[in-house]
């Protein structure tokens, strides 16, 4: 459908009105989404509204190329009001209230992005009205003099600026006092842009009162009957920003009032304005409307899937058919699968479900033949034995006995619950790694993996840094073998993987956790353990710490995790495998076509505009 739309919006649009080229794309509009690469489990909002996004900067083009509104010729042209602007300014000079402005250079031909309609014209922004920054004030100051005072006028920083027409924070408990001699005043709608920092050309509004501002910020006062709302939609256009951040300099990043000041804007003649603004608020009402409508829509979709995957994990507690609750609720799922699974997010929450089910025992079927679990514990536990007896290793406390509560879900009758330390290699211990790496060193040194490069199911080697030996030498204990698996503990959670054989002899650091498991366990079962929804939950509700959380590993030592036969895990490993390279393979389908539409909507955008 993406292609077809496509194939059409590379035809000739010049006989659609801006109005039609909006309505009678409301469906591309709405359903263009992007998907936001996740920043860690649980992150909130996983999508943008790309669609709408390119719809409002369409509207907002539209607006200031003259092609939202007609004209009428027989209205007063934008000459006629720059006339009236350009004699007010030179009586404030005579009045000596501002000082006689630099004479700006004339416009070139090159200079202008777009052609206008009869009866507008380009002008130099400062040519529209009065420009002027703020005041800096430093943090304590703010905090002593100006904070908790009951008069005053609100005083704006960057902070307090939104990135178009929302209000700004007037409420922020900083007030300047009216009698202050030493604060610029920037009068009611003026309009704000931010012109240093990340945020500059991108934060901008209008002020609905009287207001002090801060330093990084430039304000326009503009004539009774220029209308603020236009210079402020000519800020939010993609135009504006290419001109703004081409003139702009510094590591930080900004623009300076003269640079600012000779920034071209269109100028409509002053009824149009009107009528344009008017139009610009009529449609940006339908883009609220619509972002509302799609983001609940994609929200209860996305609620209607994990309800009914939940439904599937943990059926209802009725011990008298809890096998005809599993099936009548996969059941549900697999009738309406196209349905459900339309979306990366709807992928991402079935692959957690596959997780979750293979280690409840239900992805694969169990085999009578297959060992038991048991003896498979018993074995590490009387290896353990010996070599306590043998004097090769300590008497190691005893694992608690685990207790009814600490069992979350009902085992196959072959499976175990067991703590994740009995299911540990007998000569070695779970450790983290390396506490300080130092300066690594020029040549030579002991490769060492940082919780950056522990990623979900595998291990990222683009920048792995070398310690020198003489640091990792005290930590042979976390020397990798291969075969281990790595659990990201503090900082970039998420993290579990693997050792391949061929990173046998690197190290970690202290960020990531060792786990060296016994050679009759796993690696691959334990890693779609600890990827479960279940073993994570356990991981959140445990972490340590407030600016830097963490998990200790006496409590990993002792989580309890389900453990099949031997057999039962390869067979779960397999199962497992298949199903995630199969969901990888829709999302990469979903990707696609989200690619697609994302060209789409760009291409729409562009042919409007040229």
């Amino acid at each position: 459908m993406a292609e077809h739309a496509l194939n059409k919006a590379a035809e000739p649009t010049t006989e659609l009105t801006a109005e039609q080229l909006i309505t009678d794309n409301l469906n591309i509009w709405a359903t263009t989404v992007e998907q936001k690469s996740p920043s860690g489990r649980g992150s909130s909002k996983k999508f943008s509204l790309h669609g709408i996004k390119k719809l409002r900067e369409l509207i907002l083009e539209l607006a200031v190329r003259g092609k939202l509104t007609p004209q009428d010729e027989n209205e007063e042209p934008a000459s006629a009001l720059l006339g009236r602007i350009a004699a007010e300014k030179a009586q404030l000079v005579k009045d000596k209230k501002i000082k006689k402005p630099k004479a700006l250079p004339e416009i070139s031909e090159d200079e202008k992005p777009f052609e206008l309609p009869s009866g507008w014209e380009f002008k130099r922004i400062n040519d529209i009205g009065i420009i002027f920054n703020g005041n800096s004030v430093n943090a304590r100051l703010k905090e002593q003099k100006y904070t908790g005072l009951s008069e005053g006028l609100p005083f704006i920083a960057t902070k307090d600026v939104g990135y178009g027409f929302e209000d700004l924070d007037y409420d922020n408990g900083v007030l300047i006092p009216l009698e202050e001699p030493k604060f610029k005043v920037a009068r009611k709608n003026s309009v704000l842009i931010c012109a240093e920092g990340g945020s500059a050309g991108k934060k901008c509004g209008i002020a609905t009162q009287n207001i002090c501002f801060g330093n990084k910020l430039f304000a326009i006062e503009v004539h009774d009957n220029f209308e603020p709302k236009f210079v402020l939609s000519f800020y939010l256009t993609p135009t504006f920003y290419s001109m703004f951040s081409a003139s702009m300099t510094g590591i930080i990043g900004g623009i300076s009032s003269a640079k600012f000041s000779e920034l071209l804007i269109p100028v409509p003649p002053p009824a149009e304005q009107h009528r344009i603004i008017a139009k610009v608020d009529e449609l940006m009402s339908l883009c609220d409307t619509l972002e509302a409508q799609t983001e609940a829509s994609l929200i209860a979709h996305q609620t209607l899937v994990e309800t009914l995957l939940g439904a599937l994990l943990f059926p209802s507690a009725d011990a008298t058919r809890p096998e005809s609750s599993f099936t009548e609720s996969w059941q549900r799922i697999a009738e309406n699968f196209d349905t459900l699974f339309t979306t990366s997010a709807s992928i991402d929450a079935l692959k957690q479900a596959i997780l979750q089910l293979a280690v409840m025992g239900k992805l694969v079927e169990q085999k009578p033949n297959d060992e038991p679990a048991t003896k498979l514990l018993d074995y590490i536990a009387t290896e353990k034995k010996q070599l306590i007896k043998d004097k090769r290793i300590k008497k190691q406390r005893r694992p608690l006995a685990i207790t009814e509560e600490e069992k979350l879900f009902e085992l196959p009758a072959s499976w175990e619950w067991c703590r994740v330390i009995n299911c540990m290699e007998n000569l070695r211990d779970i450790s983290y790694g390396i506490i300080k790496l130092g300066t690594e060193p020029d040549t030579g040194g002991i490769p060492t993996l940082r919780c950056s490069d522990v990623k979900p199911r595998y291990i990222d080697m683009t920048n792995v840094r070398n310690v020198s030996e003489e640091i990792e030498i005290a930590y042979a204990r976390t020397r990798l073998n291969g075969g281990e698996v790595l659990v990201n503990i503090r900082g970039t959670l998420g993290g579990v993987s693997l050792v391949p054989n061929e990173l046998a002899g690197f190290n970690i650091a202290r960020e990531v956790a060792m786990l060296p498991l016994h050679p009759t366990i796993s690696g691959e079962y334990i890693v779609n353990v600890i990827n479960s929804p279940f073993f994570w939950k356990k991981i959140e509700s445990n972490l340590k710490g407030i600016a830097y959380k963490g998990l200790n590993l006496n409590i990993l030592r002792d989580f309890v995790i389900p453990l099949p036969p031997i057999k039962e895990q390869h067979r779960i490993v397999a199962k497992v495998a298949e199903l995630i390279a199969l969901c990888d393979q829709i999302k990469s389908c979903f990707a696609s076509t989200e690619i697609t539409q994302r060209h789409l909507t760009d291409t729409l955008v562009e042919q409007a505009i040229s």
